[in-house]
């Protein structure tokens, strides 16, 4: 909310009870569905290495671009689709959702289907390096997760 309304430079009192209001709201929604289904996501993440592995990510997904401009502005566009399996080692059902989320956020590649301790990826310009890329990804999102599955 204080996000909100620092980027909005809205200060007048209308908008900010309607800021507080419709806090109070989702926070009541939220308390609600956990009582109901007792289903909660525990953040078991190091924030140091959380922040390392966004700036990792960030250079990551900027190298990717370049890579995807380049094939689409070459007159050849050499594309080379491939769809195939990328083992996860990661311990939590966040850490698996942060790999899969992170490959699909790498422009060229995304996430297809997760089965167990595999994803289907696929790739528009497949290349030796995309799997190693991965791995390296995978063992990056491991790192930064402190627990692990029971």
């Amino acid at each position: 909310m204080a996000l909100w309304l620092l980027m909005s430079g809205l200060f007048k009192p209308l908008q900010i009870g309607l800021g507080v209001a419709s806090v109070i709201v989702v926070l009541f929604v939220t308390r609600r569905m956990d009582h109901a289904d007792q289903d909660r996501l525990e953040l078991r993440l190091s924030p140091i290495g959380l922040l390392r592995y966004f700036l990792w990510l960030a250079m990551e997904i900027a190298k990717a671009n370049w890579a995807v401009t380049k094939i689409i502005l070459s007159p050849k566009m050499p594309i080379n689709q491939h769809l195939f399996a990328v083992p996860s080692t990661q311990k939590t059902e966040l850490g698996q959702v942060i790999f899969a989320n992170s490959i699909t956020l790498t422009p060229g590649t995304i996430s297809v289907e997760t089965e167990g301790e595999r994803f289907l990826v696929h790739a528009v310009a497949f290349g030796d390096g995309d799997a190693d890329a991965l791995a390296e990804m995978d063992a990056q999102v491991s790192a930064i997760e402190f627990g692990g599955r029971d």
